[in-house]
């Protein structure tokens, strides 16, 4: 699988807790990511959710998505057109939840990347690149191997299974 995305940086800090992203409380009024994604990050700043431009990715620092392990965090970052996150690390649950979902999860050093910046992500098996290209500047992430890939390159979890079991007969 060879993997290309480009889009916004869209800078956050250290320890982004799922429910900064999505609030506790906008969740036991629906679960429907499509409402849902209005409210991405309203705690942190109520104007992020109209910002957004289709393609944007987040950028941020340490522990991106720790707190509860709650899926919905994941699809609404999705259904408001965010394709990857780019993190310095992440807090495990997130991690997984992002693969099973189809969003691309990035670890590298992000320290140089500001507000703005346009990024490309590329990859393959056993190699991930970005480009920053408003600065010219280049970072290597970790990479992402073998089921992994193939779980993204499906969009997630559940279309990985149906494509395997439909490949078993």
């Amino acid at each position: 699988m060879n993997l290309r995305v480009e889009g916004r940086a869209r800078r956050l800090g250290d320890d982004v807790n799922t429910d900064y992203l999505i609030a506790s409380r906008r969740k036991r009024e629906t679960l429907d990511p499509g409402v849902l994604k209005r409210y991405l990050l309203e705690a942190v700043d109520p104007g992020f959710a109209a910002s957004l431009q289709p393609g944007d990715m987040i950028v941020a620092g340490r522990n991106f998505g720790c707190g509860s392990a709650m899926e919905i965090a994941v699809t609404v970052l999705q259904a408001a057109g965010i394709k990857a996150v780019v993190a310095q690390s992440f807090a495990r649950s997130f991690y997984r939840n992002a693969i099973n979902n189809g969003l691309l999860p990035i670890q590298c050093g992000t320290s140089g990347v500001r507000e703005g910046d346009r990024l490309r992500v590329e990859g393959r098996e056993g190699s991930l690149s970005i480009a920053n290209l408003t600065t010219g500047t280049r970072m290597t992430g970790e990479p992402l191997t073998g089921i992994v890939l193939e779980i993204l390159d499906a969009g997630g979890l559940v279309p990985y299974i149906l494509r395997r079991r439909l490949a078993w007969g």
